[in-house]
C-alpha cells in the first residue's frame, strides 16, 4: 500500500510493480451457476467437519498471501506453501467483471496446470492447477483456511461502479460465493484500493453485507452452516482509511488484514523505512508514516483488537544514493529480484553481497546498508525490510496491543528454515488459531473436489 500516492500495495502486492507483480494474463476461469441457485447434495464420501466458529479468540492468525502468477517469474509452486506454519492462506487475486462477476484472473494457473501426479484421463471435469493443490494441503493440514482474494490493486478500479448497485452486488457476492464453492474455500477476502469518497464507503458495507448474507445462505444449503470467513484488506494510510466506516463494516467481517508497509518508496523526496511501526523523533524524515498511527486510530473507531491483523512485507524497498534513512537519495537502482522491476528485493534475496543489516529499536524497523565507498560521509545503498528482529519486535507489539495476528505479502518473498519470518513469527506469538477448514462441498461443479478428492 503506497500511502503517499495513488499507488498502493498489498493487495497489489507491489502497487508500482504492474509487470511480474500483477496479474499476468485475463484468461476467465470457471464461471458456473450463482451461488444462490444452487443445489445438489454431497456424496457420501465427502469429508465434512464440526462448523467453524466466528466468535471468541480461537488463537492467533498467521495469514499469507500467496499469487497465482506466483507460478511463473518466482517459480513458487503451491506444493511449497508452508501450511503447517498457516492459518490463513489467501489466494490472490479474482477479476471483476463490468456487470460484477467474480471470476478467475488465469485459468491455466488457477484450474488448469497439470502437476505430476495429476491424471489426463479422469472422467468428468476436474480442477487442476493451483486450486486442486490448495485443496490437497487443506487435506493435509486442517487447521489452514483458504479464502480467495478478490481485486488487489489491478482489479481494485472496478470496484466502485459494481458496489453502487444492488444488482451488481448481488452478482459479485453471488458470483464470489460460486467460485469459493467450486475451488473448495473458506471464505472470501476484498482487495478495495480504495473507496474515495462517503458514498463508496457506504456502497463498500453494503457490498459487504451482501456478502456475508451470500456466505450464509450458503453454508445453510450446503455446509451445515458453517462459518465462511469475510476479510478486508485495508489501508494504513489516514487518507484512505478516513473514508471508512468503521462501524457500519465490522459486523460483517472476521478480521482486517491492515496493509502496514509501503510507507516510503521511489515517491518520496528521501528514503525512509516502509513498515514501521513507531514514528521517529530524531529523524522524522525517515517515518512518513508509523503502524502505531493506524492501530490506535482502527481501535478507536470501534474495531476489535482481535480483529485487527498486522501486515508484514517479504520484500525491500532500495533506495541508491543516500546516507541513510530519511536522507536524500538519487534513485531505485536498475537492479532487483525480478526481471523488470527494478528497486524491489524479495526478503529472501537480503541483505545483497557487501550490506549490514540494522535495526533502529526506536522506530521498529530493520534496513541494509551498503556504502559505495570507504570514505567518511559517503553514500551507499539502502534497502528497508523486516529481518527477522524487527519481525520479533512486531510480534511483541501485536501481543501488547492485544492483535489478532500477522499477514504477510507475499509467500514468493519468504526464507526457509529459521530464517523464515513467517515461522518466526508464528513460533513468537504462540497458540496459532484452532478452528478448523472446511472440506465438503456438494455443490462444486469439478468433481475432484465435489468428492473430497480421493486418494489424497
Amino acid at each position: 500500500m503506497v500511502v503517499t500516492s495513488s499507488l498502493a500495495y498489498l493487495a497489489a502486492p507491489l502497487a508500482l510493480l504492474p509487470g511480474v507483480w500483477a496479474t499476468p494474463t485475463s484468461s476467465q476461469g470457471p464461471s458456473g451457476t450463482s451461488a444462490s441457485l444452487v443445489s445438489s447434495s454431497a456424496p457420501s464420501s465427502t469429508p465434512t467437519t464440526p462448523p467453524g466458529n466466528s466468535t471468541g479468540f480461537s488463537g492467533y492468525r498467521n495469514a499469507l498471501y500467496y499469487s497465482n502468477w506466483s507460478i511463473y517469474g518466482a517459480n513458487m509452486q503451491p506444493q511449497q506453501i508452508p501450511a503447517d506454519q498457516v492459518t490463513h492462506l489467501l489466494y490472490a487475486f479474482a477479476d471483476i467483471g463490468p456487470d460484477g462477476e467474480v471470476k478467475s484472473s488465469d485459468s491455466w494457473s488457477d484450474t488448469d496446470k497439470h502437476y505430476p501426479g495429476d491424471s489426463w484421463s479422469e472422467p468428468g471435469l476436474n480442477a487442476y492447477g493451483c486450486v486442486k493443490q490448495l485443496y490437497v494441503l487443506k487435506k493435509k493440514h486442517r487447521r489452514m483456511k483458504t479464502l480467495l482474494s478478490i481485486g488487489g490493486w489491478t482489479y481494485s478500479p472496478k470496484f466502485a461502479p459494481v458496489a453502487a448497485t444492488k444488482a451488481s452486488r448481488e452478482r459479485f457476492c453471488n458470483t464470489a460465493v460460486t467460485l469459493l464453492k467450486d475451488w473448495g474455500m473458506d471464505g472470501l477476502d476484498i482487495d478495495w484500493e480504495y473507496p474515495t469518497n462517503a458514498e463508496q464507503a457506504k456502497d463498500f458495507v453494503l457490498l459487504l453485507q451482501t456478502c456475508r448474507a451470500a456466505l450464509d445462505s450458503y453454508a445453510a444449503k450446503h455446509a451445515s452452516n458453517y462459518h465462511f470467513l469475510l476479510t478486508i484488506a485495508a489501508p494504513a494510510g489516514p487518507q484512505h482509511y478516513n473514508h471508512l466506516n468503521f462501524t457500519a463494516m465490522d459486523p460483517f467481517l472476521d478480521a482486517w488484514h491492515i496493509m502496514t508497509y509501503d510507507y516510503a518508496g521511489s515517491w518520496d523526496a528521501t528514503s525512509g523505512h516502509q513498515a514501521n511501526l513507531f514514528p521517529s523523533k530524531s529523524n522524522p524524515e525517515a517515518t512518513k508514516f508509523s503502524t502505531e498511527r493506524a492501530v490506535n486510530d482502527y481501535i478507536a473507531r470501534g474495531v476489535p483488537r482481535r480483529k485487527i491483523v498486522l501486515g508484514l512485507p517479504l520484500y525491500g524497498r532500495q533506495f541508491v544514493g543516500t546516507a541513510g534513512p530519511g536522507h536524500p537519495y538519487a534513485g531505485i537502482g536498475s537492479d532487483g529480484s525480478i526481471p523488470g522491476q527494478p528497486g524491489i528485493w524479495l526478503y529472501k534475496d537480503l541483505p545483497r553481497p557487501g550490506a549490514t543489516e540494522h535495526f533502529d529499536a526506536e522506530v521498529g524497523a530493520a534496513y541494509s546498508f551498503s556504502k559505495a565507498t570507504s570514505k567518511p560521509g559517503s553514500t551507499g545503498t539502502m534497502v528497508s525490510y523486516d529481518t527477522l528482529t524487527s519481525a520479533k519486535r512486531k510480534v511483541d507489539y501485536l501481543l501488547e496491543k492485544g492483535l489478532g495476528g500477522a499477514v504477510f505479502w507475499e509467500a514468493a518473498g519468504d526464507k526457509t528454515g529459521e530464517e523464515s519470518l513467517v515461522a518466526a513469527v508464528k513460533k513468537g506469538m504462540g497458540l496459532p488459531d484452532q478452528t478448523q477448514n472446511w472440506l465438503s462441498y456438494p455443490a462444486s461443479r469439478y468433481t475432484n473436489i465435489k468428492m473430497g478428492m480421493p486418494g489424497y
